[in-house]
């Protein structure tokens, strides 16, 4: 569909829901055919309960994509396993880099130490993007507080350059109510969210966050970088702001 034929689906999306509930907005965006096939994008990480609940209690059979990179936390994988099973979640997904790219570009599983964006594109970005082969769209966490980058963030985007439109529900939302969503339903956190890790990546590129630093600190510490490179625009990885 050309770029201009969706541009106006995302306006009239966005001018349908402009004033609905995140949870409303999910809702709907699974059954409208103006957004197409949708699938959720899940890190499992410390704030991605919120929208596996609200697909849980809205359409259990939404797929669920999860990107497991084999440099995760185990804290991750046992907390995706419990999660999914809680939630009773029908289509989850579990990728990883292809096996003959990864012997290729990362024979010893040191790309990390070497080039961060490389070791990303490798296990994280490449494998999403042939995940959502077939897909019209995928649901994400981005909200307005992340960044300036952000600020006019709206609940259905156009991603440019791959013919799919984000959906971002929890768009409007600040910090305090992802917690007050998490304990109105009783919604189990990240193990080590207590452990002062209040934002979650692989092991071997998140450290712990110390009282007063930013929550975004302990990702790729002492780098500039900022951003995994889920995010495309014009095909191309974006690296500005933080990811879903």
């Amino acid at each position: 569909m050309p770029q201009s034929d969706l541009a106006r689906r995302v306006s009239a999306l966005n001018d349908r829901y402009r004033h609905h509930s995140a949870i409303s907005v999910i809702e709907h965006a699974l059954r409208d055919p103006q957004a197409g096939q949708l699938a959720l994008v899940s890190s499992f990480g410390a704030e991605s309960v919120v929208l596996l609940h609200m697909v849980s209690v809205t359409r259990r059979d939404t797929p669920v994509i999860f990107i497991d990179t084999e440099m995760l936390f185990t804290e991750t994988l046992v907390y995706q396993q419990e999660l999914a099973e809680r939630l009773a979640l029908r289509d989850l997904r579990i990728i990883r880099a292809d096996a003959i790219a990864k012997t290729a570009q990362d024979p010893d599983d040191t790309l990390h130490q070497r080039d961060t964006d490389a070791c990303c594109a490798l296990r994280k970005a490449v494998p999403l993007q042939h995940a959502l082969d077939g897909f019209d769209g995928w649901i994400t966490g981005r909200k307005r507080y992340q960044s300036g980058t952000r600020a006019a963030l709206e609940f259905f985007e156009l991603e440019e350059g791959t013919g799919r439109i984000k959906v971002n529900p929890l768009a409007h939302w600040a910090p305090e109510d992802m917690q007050t969503y998490m304990d109105e339903n009783r919604l189990p956190r990240h193990p080590l969210v207590a452990k002062g890790y209040p934002s979650i990546g692989c092991m071997p590129c998140t450290t712990a966050v110390a009282p007063g630093e930013d929550p975004r600190s302990g990702r790729w510490r002492d780098q500039t970088k900022t951003e995994c490179g889920i995010h495309f625009v014009d095909g191309k990885m974006v690296r500005k702001g933080v990811t879903a």
